[in-house]
């Protein structure tokens, strides 16, 4: 058992002060309280700084931690992925198997408790299933001319579903029968990365032209919209995560949540769309409408790390208790898992993180360029 303290606890959208958190040997909240005076407490551990459940990570691409510095930096959208074609093959298997142990180590570390992962083969399975992290894998099915049946043998993997890649990327048959597969389990589904998603479907855009030279067609342009194909195409009761959302407005937002409301979860990875194209998400539109937020680090290929606090950092001038709760709690709602982490309750067992260096004042806590977190659960 232990007896954790600190100057605050970031949980659930709140600041508490001076927290005193107990835990069993296997990670068990048996207790949150405040402490009065440590003096002569030998038996407390005390940190400075504020405490937090570990981080739900609800975008990534481990696999692609062998990428790392393999594509420049502002590439745009269709020009990076180009590139990942272009060098994916440059790199042996154990080089691919090493990178992806490491960035899991790494995950584990700064205090990721969870992953949504997007998987397109089985290479991150292995350091997968012997990782003290929580996974959830998406196969995804990525292409014009794909199915389902090249992802389907990743089925055999514990809690591994089907989702497509994008509105973009995949025809609206296999669309449809990934929307219809595990109702019970959520889409992660990339949206509105850039404005040549909505642009294809006028006919206009990168996109629409790269697809042209190429000799491809879309069968799915009468939706008019991205939007318009997520709502009209994925069944009303399934939870879907959109990712990136660089590019939404209001009228895409309004779109999607009439017809998912509170089952609809708005992945934001600042660092990766900082990487790729410069845009940032509409951090300000969400949050004027109490969007359900969460927080991903997309892949290697993408970004320089996978730090959740780096991608709150980027988020703008928001409170970091509120920040927090998209990192945490929000994440774990979004996988069906917040019954068990996100947040540091009596009986979860949801990692206990420390944040370092921050700026603790009169008016709030935030986070300062020097700002780390690291595991203590």
């Amino acid at each position: 058992m232990r007896r954790i303290a600190s100057h605050l606890l970031l949980d659930r959208g709140r600041v508490v002060r001076r927290p005193v958190v107990t835990v069993d040997d296997d990670g068990r909240i048996l207790s949150v309280g405040q402490w009065e005076r440590l003096d002569g407490d030998a038996a407390t551990e005390f940190y400075a700084g504020a405490l937090c459940a570990g981080f739900v990570n609800a975008h990534c691409h481990l696999e692609l931690s062998y990428l790392r510095g393999a594509i420049a930096r502002g590439s745009g959208f269709a020009g990076f992925a180009r590139a990942i074609g272009a060098v994916r093959g440059n790199f042996s298997m154990p080089e691919r198997l090493r990178a992806v142990a490491a960035a899991d180590a790494r995950m584990w570390y700064e205090g990721v408790q969870a992953v949504a992962d997007i998987v397109n083969g089985d290479t991150s399975f292995a350091a997968k299933a012997g990782s003290a992290i929580c996974y959830r894998s998406f196969a995804e099915v990525f292409g014009l001319n794909a199915s389902t049946s090249a992802v389907r043998p990743l089925l055999r993997y514990p809690d591994t579903t089907l989702t497509p890649h994008s509105t973009y990327s995949v025809q609206d048959d296999v669309f449809r029968e990934i929307a219809a597969e595990a109702p019970d389990s959520p889409l992660s589904i990339h949206f509105m990365e850039s404005e040549d998603e909505a642009a294809l479907f006028r006919g206009e855009g990168a996109l629409a032209s790269w697809y042209g030279r190429m000799g491809w067609s879309c069968d799915f342009l009468g939706y008019g919209s991205p939007a318009r194909r997520v709502a009209e195409s994925v069944p009303a009761g399934r939870r879907v995560m959109l990712i990136h959302n660089c590019c939404v407005g209001e009228q895409e937002y309004d779109i999607v949540s009439d017809r998912f409301a509170e089952r609809v979860s708005w992945v934001l990875c600042p660092q990766s769309n900082g990487y790729i194209s410069g845009l940032r998400p509409p951090v300000s539109l969400l949050r004027r409408h109490g969007a359900r937020i969460c927080v991903g680090t997309d892949s290697l290929a993408s970004n320089d790390n996978l730090s959740m606090v780096e991608e709150l950092k980027l988020l703008g001038d928001v409170p970091l208790e509120e920040a927090v709760a998209w990192a945490t709690i929000n994440g774990a709602q979004a996988l069906g898992l917040d019954d068990r982490i996100g947040s540091v309750e009596e009986g979860k067992r949801p990692g206990v993180v420390l944040l370092e260096n921050l700026e603790i004042g009169g008016s709030g806590v935030r986070l300062t360029a020097e700002s780390r977190s690291r595991r203590l659960v």
